[in-house]
């Protein structure tokens, strides 16, 4: 409570008595505040009540928490169960982003200071040995990014088979990207004799995805999918699902792990689906299906009356792109837009400039980074409907799209001066999100990847 709500508190009991309460509350503030500003660990522990307090504070500094906020995104930070969401605090965002896990994430500004703060007490780093990255580049069919087999195989002859770890493909991505064709990728796989690797991110509770995971490994070879808990069950980031149909070499890669893991990931679930049941489940993902569809109508409705246009982009189940041609090469309208959004308590959402300056991730350079490939034709916006979205949120978000495409549109119209074009995010200001707890590459989300032995 703040100064006026102690006044206020006056009026119900004798002064004393809240003056008494107030000087108790200000102890703790005072550790709080004198841990924030020195970031060093304290001597002494603290008690229960204080690491609460903190927790409880920086917890309603996350988006997820915030009065009215409508989440359009595949990571919204959803808590389907009362018992998980208390157990964590509500901090559901998780820490980090692609290529940085120790990034600041706008979405989660409490989660965020968790991270640093949990970092000055614990200084040890771990460094993980990688892999040399060979991306590539979707080809454009219409409005869609498809796979480029024919490049695929090019490159499978130019290392040589025997040189690639893997081939990683993905199911699950931001339109106007389409999943990638993993029966031709399997077969591929299967002749060259290269492991198939799948990045299957949010793909559990899509029909279609899991239609392509179980064809491919029919067809050819498909050898692991992996999935986040977090996505996929509405429990916090964190954890991951590996999958296969060789059940000896998914035992291999459980017994790669160095020493033992949390349990939190598995309560969280083990909680989750008893609280749902397999109907529960069933319905949800029924209900994302419907939402997909509801969501598609209403943003066509809207686009249509400012004159852009939702793209076409049939084979992504889950994520949808619109058009922002008029948008396009203005920065100040571009950082306007994705900021009244943002402002407006809209998270999950991202704008994709038609052309940014090119980032560099674990030292290979992506340019256009985000947009799945160097140069997409147009400036786009993308939202999701995923598990757990409701017909409130749609409408919310709809509603609140309207009046800043409307707003942003007529200002470009009073000031035609365009600008240097560049990528602005409406939810993160930057790059997407770190697929945390996928056990892949952190540039797999927006490229085909083919891992290859660092030799």
């Amino acid at each position: 409570m703040n100064e006026e709500s102690y006044a206020l508190c006056e009026r119900l009991i004798p002064s004393s008595y809240v003056r008494q309460a107030r000087q108790a509350v200000r102890s703790r503030e005072n550790q709080i505040r004198t841990f924030l500003e020195h970031r060093r660990w304290s001597e002494d522990g603290w008690d229960d009540e204080t690491i609460e307090l903190l927790l409880h504070q920086l917890s309603l500094m996350d988006s997820n928490n915030f009065p009215g906020n409508c989440g359009v995104g595949e990571r919204e930070a959803r808590f389907l169960s009362g018992i998980v969401a208390r157990r964590h605090f509500r901090l559901g965002h998780g820490i980090g982003r692609s290529g940085d896990i120790t990034a600041i994430q706008p979405k989660a500004a409490g989660s965020s200071i968790l991270m640093k703060l949990s970092n000055v007490l614990v200084t040890d780093a771990i460094k993980i040995a990688g892999f040399t990255p060979v991306v590539i580049e979707n080809l454009l069919e219409g409005d869609e990014l498809r796979t480029d087999l024919a490049k695929i195989e090019e490159k499978i002859l130019e290392l040589g088979a025997e040189n690639i770890c893997c081939i990683c493909s993905t199911t699950s991505c931001f339109a106007p990207r389409a999943p990638d064709r993993l029966e031709e990728i399997a077969i591929l796989c299967s002749k060259y004799n290269v492991p198939h690797v799948v990045n299957n991110a949010y793909g559990l509770q899509s029909s279609k995805c899991m239609h392509l995971i179980q064809q491919a490994s029919q067809v050819g070879r498909l050898d692991i999918f992996v999935q986040s808990s977090d996505k996929n069950f509405m429990v916090p980031v964190g954890g991951s699902v590996i999958a296969g149909y060789n059940k000896e070499l998914v035992d291999s890669i459980s017994q790669i792990y160095p020493g033992r893991a949390s349990a939190a990931s598995s309560i969280d679930v083990f909680i989750t689906l008893l609280t749902l049941g397999s109907k529960g489940y069933k319905k949800l993902l029924a209900d994302r299906k419907d939402m997909y569809k509801y969501l598609s109508q209403e943003i066509s409705k809207v686009t249509a009356l400012h004159g852009e246009r939702l793209l076409n982009t049939k084979n992504n189940t889950i994520s949808l792109a619109i058009s922002l041609s008029q948008l396009q090469g203005n920065t100040k309208q571009l950082t306007e837009f994705g900021s009244m959004l943002f402002t407006r308590f809209v998270s999950g959402t991202r704008v994709i400039a038609h052309e940014s300056p090119p980032l560099v991730v674990s030292g290979y350079e992506f340019n256009n980074y985000g947009a799945h490939t160097n140069r997409y034709p147009c400036t786009y916006l993308t939202a999701a409907a995923a598990i757990g979205m409701t017909k409130d949120d749609v409408d919310m978000f709809v509603k609140r799209l309207d009046k800043v495409l409307g707003k942003c549109l007529k200002n470009v119209k009073s000031q035609p001066d365009c600008l240097v074009e560049s990528r602005i995010d409406s939810s993160e200001q930057s790059t997407v999100e770190l697929q945390e707890g996928e056990q892949l590459s952190s540039d797999l989300e927006n490229k085909l990847t083919l891992n290859c032995k660092d030799n």
